[in-house]
């Protein structure tokens, strides 16, 4: 009986893989989630790939205005043209995925959070981006909100842009992302995170979500819902 590997990138301590070895988990737990430790990697992977029984989905970060990563996503679509059971799944990259996560707010900030108005920069920021994105406009560096928000704008790639909003959206939150850590709150049922404090109080504490509804959240609300049943994966 074939098989289904998720081939992604990111290393097995990274937040990246944390996340879509629990996601998959919960929603595909037939698919196999292997980490190929970077794009380079990855694209080898798929090159040298001789298997033709078994299935092969790979998630590689489309950071459009990254020279490096479009000089490896061209190798990599050539690749694919030569395997019939290898598909990409199109995404930006991980920390862009939960950026554009609908709920993204409503789960962090409770309704009278003092952080709604103490990061509303860094929200009206990630507002802008991902409707930029979502509208196709690439030029998102151009947009004011963006450009108030992070000064410096030229110095980022779209990755490095979402993995900033995203850290400085939830830091300091069970929720907090980092490069190299995933908050317990995105990877655990309402409330097992160990270092709660009385006064950590987010926008699901009225409306508790264990792990499995958790992840159904995040596929419907953002746009792996699309690209899953793209790929013939509904879900559990």
């Amino acid at each position: 009986m074939s098989k289904t590997f998720l081939w992604i990138e990111d290393k097995k301590d990274k937040s990246g893989y944390t996340f879509w070895k629990v996601f998959m988990e919960q929603l595909f737990p037939d698919v196999i989630v292997e980490s190929k430790r970077n794009n380079s990697e990855l694209v080898r992977a798929v090159k040298s790939l001789e298997d033709t029984e078994n299935r092969y989905i790979v998630i590689f970060d489309n950071s459009f205005d990254n020279l490096q990563v479009l000089s490896e996503l061209k190798i990599l679509t050539e690749a694919l043209k030569q395997k019939e059971n290898v598909t990409l799944l199109d995404i930006i990259c991980f920390e862009y995925l939960l950026l554009e996560f609908k709920e993204l707010i409503d789960w962090i900030f409770a309704p009278n959070d003092e952080f709604l108005k103490k990061r509303a920069n860094i929200i009206n920021a990630r507002c802008k981006l991902v409707s930029a994105i979502n509208d196709g406009n690439s030029s998102y560096k151009e947009i004011k909100e963006i450009k108030d928000y992070c000064d410096n704008i030229e110095d980022y790639n779209i990755e490095q842009l979402s993995a900033k909003i995203l850290f400085e959206l939830t830091r300091n939150t069970g929720f907090e992302v980092s490069k190299s850590s995933i908050g317990e709150c995105w990877i655990k049922s309402c409330c097992d995170w160990s270092g709660r404090q009385d006064d950590d109080i987010c926008g699901l504490d009225n409306s508790r979500l264990d792990l499995y509804d958790k992840m159904k959240h995040i596929l419907v609300g953002t746009c792996l819902s699309y690209e899953f049943k793209r790929h013939g994966l509904e879900g559990a």
